[in-house]
């Protein structure tokens, strides 16, 4: 069983795969708490202090929650314009031996022992080499062959490695 695909990565794949990882950290929890929480204390507070403070809270609550997406996505914009790798598409063959990537002339194989975790988002499949990074993998790029690369990955990967929806294949 194998599965075989072409990827080109766009700025809005790249947006989507880091406002995951930062918002499924204890980082962008506690922003996103401390957003709504600021927020919240301008509503509560208002009336009972200077509008100074209100006005205060409020911008902190909004910079808390739109300042972390709205620079990442600029960096996002930016990673995949001047990634030469990024902008061209990417050639993936998924078998029982692992994960393949070729683009030109190279390759990269990445056996499944390898394999950090593998992700599947509601738009992506996130296969991580290292707790940072992963080859991002938009599931309309996999389409039919979801199904065979879940099977895949559940036969050589242990289920703590594994954060997969059997049912949410595109």
């Amino acid at each position: 069983m194998s599965a075989e695909f072409e990827v080109t990565i766009t700025d809005k794949d790249m947006f989507r795969f880091n406002l995951y990882h930062a918002y499924h950290g204890f980082q962008g929890i506690i922003a996103t708490l401390v957003g709504i929480w600021v927020l919240a204390m301008a509503g509560l507070t208002f009336g009972q202090v200077g509008m100074g403070y209100t006005v205060l809270y409020i911008f902190l609550g909004i910079l808390f929650l739109v300042y972390v997406p709205g620079n990442l996505y600029l960096r996002s914009k930016k990673q995949v314009a001047s990634s030469d790798v990024l902008r061209n598409a990417l050639h993936y063959k998924i078998d029982d031996t692992g994960v393949h990537v070729s683009q030109g002339g190279q390759t990269a194989d990445l056996e499944w022992k390898q394999i950090y975790k593998m992700v599947s988002t509601k738009n992506q499949l996130l296969i991580y080499s290292s707790r940072l990074n992963a080859y991002i993998i938009p599931k309309e790029a996999i389409g039919e062959q979801y199904q065979s690369v879940l099977g895949l990955a559940i036969s050589h990967l242990e289920g703590f490695r594994l954060k997969m929806n059997p049912f949410d294949a595109q």
